[in-house]
């Protein structure tokens, strides 16, 4: 997948493409305001590293038929799909 694009998956199992459980270990840097109340605000965070270690299906649970797809790739084929009718 190209650098920047979003990510998206599809279940091969069932044809799922909109649910999935997925767990990720992100590391961050933040800018953190706190008010003098002491109640915080992010104000900016930048995502330093980020490392998707599973994604399985909500609709039918399977994990291994999971594939990460282009999400440009399933615009195009969503806009070739209307067109055809």
């Amino acid at each position: 997948m190209a650098p920047g694009s979003p990510r998206r998956y599809r279940c091969a199992a069932c044809g799922n493409l909109t649910r999935f459980n997925v767990v990720v270990t992100r590391r961050t840097r933040a800018f953190y305001h706190y008010t003098v109340g002491g109640e915080l605000s992010v104000e900016a965070e930048e995502v330093l590293s980020e490392v998707v270690e599973d994604v399985s299906c909500r609709w039918c649970d399977h994990g291994r038929a999971v594939e990460e797809v282009d999400a440009n790739d399933l615009r195009d084929a969503d806009r070739q799909a209307a067109d055809d009718r």
